[in-house]
């Protein structure tokens, strides 16, 4: 298995279907430095061409989810800033951002389910990486913000195009602005996460059982459903229909279907093929 330096990938056992990704820098609370943005869309890449994996669990070693973007990426990024020519400066500095852009954006070009495991703090670029994300959960001590305009910066990593669609316009707009603190409960009243838990230990469980669960079903579908909720996620609804018509007509005649049928009517567990 491939190793990283930001990262670390884990596959509890042999059989399991299921892959946990955790951002591994746990001495800085997992603060994005600028190899993970190289690293991250590699190792999703790794995950979703893998055929042992179903479904990716993303989480964050030590006591935090993540807490947002490294202090030295942002330098890093200013100091591309430095040249006396403006107009060359500026383009520099908006690839590097479609670049960091781009590595959040894995998440979704990940044909993979990506659940949202979060503990302890959920900063800035923590918020960018969720909301990308397919499913989340999180403790009922873990805290959230949408922190960028606290530095003096417009969040450009995701945030803004995607927890509205999440939480609602009004609640996005209030949390961008105000870059104020809250909790899992409230994140949970908002519709950010789903399910909140007691306990780091609780949570691991459950989004772990919930994970095999869907790691489980036929693959086929599962990817084909997450594929059809993003790309309806922009289009109307005579479109969204259209285009799950046309997915289906390629996708739906499968051996998953054969199996899944014949499972009910043996009333058994069915059993699918890799993908």
């Amino acid at each position: 298995m491939e190793r990283y330096r930001t990262l670390q990938i884990v596959q509890k056992s042999p059989s399991s279907r299921v892959f946990l990704l955790y951002l591994n820098r746990p001495s800085h609370r997992n603060a994005l430095s600028r190899e993970f943005f190289t690293e991250f869309p590699l190792a999703l890449s790794s995950l979703d061409q893998n055929p042992e994996a179903s479904v990716i669990i993303l989480c964050g070693a030590g006591d935090h989810f993540c807490s947002g973007i490294d202090l030295k990426t942002l330098n890093l990024i200013t100091d591309h800033s430095s040249s006396s020519d403006r107009g060359r400066a500026n383009e520099r500095l908006r690839r590097e951002i479609k670049f960091l852009q781009d590595a959040i954006t894995a998440i979704e070009r990940c044909r993979k389910p990506v659940i949202a495991s979060i503990h302890g703090a959920c900063i800035g670029g923590g918020v960018d990486i969720v909301t990308a994300c397919d499913i989340r959960f999180c403790t009922q001590d873990s805290f959230f913000s949408v922190k960028e305009v606290d530095l003096g910066i417009t969040a450009d990593l995701g945030t803004l195009q995607r927890l509205p669609s999440i939480v609602g316009y009004g609640n996005a707009m209030e949390l961008a602005l105000t870059g104020r603190r809250f909790s899992g409960q409230q994140a949970k009243e908002l519709g950010l996460v789903s399910r909140v838990f007691g306990s780091k230990e609780d949570l691991d469980e459950s989004v772990k059982l919930i994970a095999d669960g869907i790691a489980a079903k036929s693959p086929l579908a599962v990817i084909g459903t997450k594929a059809v909720l993003l790309r309806s996620r922009d289009l109307n609804v005579e479109q969204g229909l259209d285009y799950v018509a046309t997915w289906n007509s390629a996708m739906l005649l499968s051996d998953d279907l054969t199996e899944a049928i014949k499972a009910h009517i043996q009333k058994r567990n069915p059993v699918f093929a890799k993908l």
